[in-house]
């Protein structure tokens, strides 16, 4: 299976079975968050530039927890590569943020 949704910047972003079982299995914290993952894609609080041209969207699951997806962003589609939670933002202040702007 095969979920799709629409990037900030109307791209179309899919999340494989392949990619879910990597993320799932990787870190295990998520494994009941596929949905969570999605619309951290769709609805993020804020995008930052990842490596190699990475996006890396944002949102808050609790109180200083966030949920970050990687993905990358082509014109007319794009896929989630992975996805973690971390406390750190501090570290992720410091990339170049794309959205908002």
């Amino acid at each position: 299976m095969i979920d799709r949704v629409v990037s900030k910047t109307g791209v179309p972003i899919r999340l494989t079975d392949e990619r879910w079982t990597h993320i799932a299995e990787e870190h295990a914290e998520l494994a009941d968050l596929r949905s969570a993952v999605l619309e951290t894609v769709s609805q993020p609080e804020r995008i930052l530039l990842g490596g190699d041209g990475e996006h890396l969207a944002v949102k808050e699951l609790d109180t200083g927890k966030h949920l970050v997806v990687v993905y990358r962003e082509h014109a007319d589609d794009g896929f989630i590569i992975t996805a973690f939670v971390t406390r750190r933002l501090r570290s992720l202040s410091k990339r170049r943020q794309l959205w908002p702007l």
